[in-house]
């Protein structure tokens, strides 16, 4: 079985393509988590690698996914339909082998967070975690896809750089932001990011 430090590295078909799926599994996994990369980056990002071992230690097993654009080699980023449609297709297919029958959290970072926000109804997903969520795009505060955050109804945490240019979501009843030192790469504050992480997981898993 796989360990938070040697991944097992899946193909899974979707109607765009295959995806790529690096499985972290947990020893005695209580859920698992399916998060999504950045635009113009892959699962190495420092938060997703952050991300997945504050889960491993906490007995979640976690799945990071990489588009079909990405398998590909293609570095532009296709219309959000696409991904939304590889990201459901992804999902399914590791809820009907690897991670079958473990409640789903789902996320990823900067415009895979996006991603699992705009499905999480249709991913049966029971909680959601966003590293650096795009608020609005640079310069252009009156763009807001808070509405992206605002629809999803199960718990959500935000995890976002202080000085991030694409901005700082907004909290709500079912929203947690919690700031960390840095920008959009969250980069600066690794702790930070996984001392976040650890405090809110264990709320949703028990």
């Amino acid at each position: 079985m796989s360990r938070a430090d040697e991944p097992e590295v899946a193909e899974v078909d979707t109607p765009q393509g295959p995806a790529r799926a690096h499985l972290h599994l947990a020893e005695k996994p209580r859920a698992a988590l399916v998060l999504g990369h950045g635009a113009g980056g892959g699962v190495e990002a420092p938060d997703l690698v952050v991300a997945t071992e504050v889960a491993t230690e906490t007995g979640v097993s976690v799945a990071l996914i990489e588009q079909p654009y990405r398998v590909a080699g293609k570095r532009s980023s296709p219309a959000p339909a696409r991904l939304d449609e590889a990201w459901l297709a992804a999902v399914e297919a590791l809820r009907a082998g690897e991670l079958g029958g473990l409640p789903l959290i789902a996320g990823g970072r900067s415009a895979g967070a996006r991603v699992a926000c705009r499905t999480a109804a249709q991913s049966g997903a029971v909680a959601m975690l966003c590293l650096a969520f795009p608020e609005h795009p640079p310069g252009k505060p009156e763009k807001t896809r808070q509405a992206e955050l605002d629809a999803v109804e199960v718990p959500v945490l935000v995890v976002q750089g202080e000085s991030d240019p694409f901005g700082m979501p907004r909290a709500s009843s079912t929203c947690t932001v919690v700031a960390v030192p840095g920008n959009h790469g969250l980069k600066t504050d690794r702790d930070a990011v996984a001392a976040a992480i650890r405090a809110w997981l264990p709320q949703i898993v028990g």
